[in-house]
């Protein structure tokens, strides 16, 4: 069967135009790193390629998110710090307000500083982050947590929300904690119930904050300590309808004790006075501060008054207390979250380096074969053109026919 010019001219180009292709695609390889540039260069790898793609970009993502959070808690935890530090100098204050000697007038300034110190306290617990937003409203970042009426007392104006900010695909943290949490819900007295002076007493007599001695016995009720006489006692239930639940002769600064809790009493009650001991409930330090403050305004010119101040002072100076251990608390959180913030980059940027490779193993060209190869294919397609050349000059395809 005889072959025709035309049709061994049309193969002969045909063939060219193949290794012609088969160079440019390794060419394009070689130039731009990839050896999958098209889904139909490699159907299974692209998908792959894109299912990878889509993880580095979550983890990107998660990585912004980590970043906001840290700069957040990282603030939260240095507000924290200061506020800490102001409760402490009020609380030297404090010490210093209790020192007998000293006069209305002295006790006058010491609370003034202590009115400052709030001041600055309540711009701490107002701190806004570097986006404008305040760092302990809760969700509603826009609105200015804290503010305080004429007569100084603190409320909170923010939301019992909290920002939850995923991290990872199975983990989110709180990027801060509510002015409520913070600075509002603070344990009141020693934790399990506190104590104070009725107003109307008469005597030179104050009572402590007391202190558990088994926690088993502990009934949390309202109890009224009463003194029938300025050498006895009795307490009874309020809760209960007044059932009476200790009694017995009292001396100065001798312990009371009764439901496995005692007080105590120290000066010359008068008879009829009194003292109300309650469970703990709780009480911003805001308030505490703000009632320390305007103790120390009050003159205290008689015993009564002076007993009244002492179990004032002492009733502060453990609610203070109380506020520093629950400002470490939350701050121990936040230092927690900010090691699982590290943690969990760490983390991330490990997972990321992974996927770079698998997504290297599937995309990226093996240049060494890739050069190897663009060479044979240059030569091949030389020896194509040639041989095509050489075909096209002999005399047979110039003069024969079909």
């Amino acid at each position: 069967m005889r072959v025709s010019t035309a049709e061994i001219s049309s193969q002969a180009i045909l063939a060219i135009d193949n290794q012609s292709s088969a160079l440019q695609v390794t060419q394009n390889e070689v130039s731009t790193g990839l050896a999958v540039q098209t889904a139909a260069d490699n159907p299974v790898a692209a998908a792959q390629i894109v299912q990878l793609s889509q993880q580095q970009a979550q983890l990107t993502q998660y990585g912004s998110n980590l970043t906001s959070a840290q700069t957040r808690l990282s603030l939260e935890e240095s507000s924290l710090s200061s506020a800490t530090t102001t409760l402490q100098s009020i609380r030297d204050l404090a010490v210093q307000a209790g020192d007998a000697t000293l006069s209305d007038s002295d006790r006058a300034q010491i609370a003034t500083q202590i009115q400052t110190q709030i001041q600055a306290l309540l711009g701490t617990a107002n701190t806004k982050d570097a986006n404008g937003e305040y760092l302990f409203a809760g969700y509603a970042v826009q609105t200015q947590p804290f503010a305080s009426d004429s007569s100084g007392n603190v409320s909170y104006q923010g939301d019992s929300g909290t920002r939850l900010i995923q991290i990872s695909p199975n983990q989110s943290v709180a990027d801060s904690d509510t002015g409520a949490d913070a600075f509002m819900n603070v344990p009141a007295g020693n934790g399990t119930f506190t104590t104070a002076a009725n107003a109307a007493n008469t005597g030179s007599a104050s009572i402590d904050t007391g202190s558990v001695l088994d926690s088993t016995q502990w009934v949390a009720d309202n109890y009224t300590l009463t003194f029938n006489s300025p050498t006895s006692y009795q307490i009874v239930d309020n809760t209960t309808g007044n059932t009476v639940v200790a009694n017995g002769a009292y001396s100065s600064a001798s312990a009371i004790q009764f439901q496995g809790v005692q007080v105590t009493v120290t000066g010359t009650p008068a008879a009829g006075d009194s003292f109300s001991i309650a469970p703990s409930g709780e009480q911003s330090l805001f308030a505490t501060l703000t009632q320390l403050a305007t103790a120390l305004s009050q003159p205290a010119d008689s015993p009564a008054s002076k007993a009244q101040l002492t179990t004032s002072i002492g009733s502060a100076l453990t609610n203070i207390d109380q506020s520093i251990s629950h400002l470490s608390t939350v701050s121990a959180s936040v230092g927690e979250r900010i090691n699982l913030l590290a943690a969990q980059s760490t983390t991330n940027t490990a997972t990321s380096t992974t996927l770079t490779t698998q997504q290297s193993k599937l995309q990226d060209v093996d240049y060494a074969s890739a050069v190897s190869t663009l060479s044979q294919q240059m030569v091949g397609l030389q020896a194509a053109e040639q041989s095509y050349a050489a075909i096209a000059q002999l005399s047979l395809f110039k003069y024969l026919t079909l």
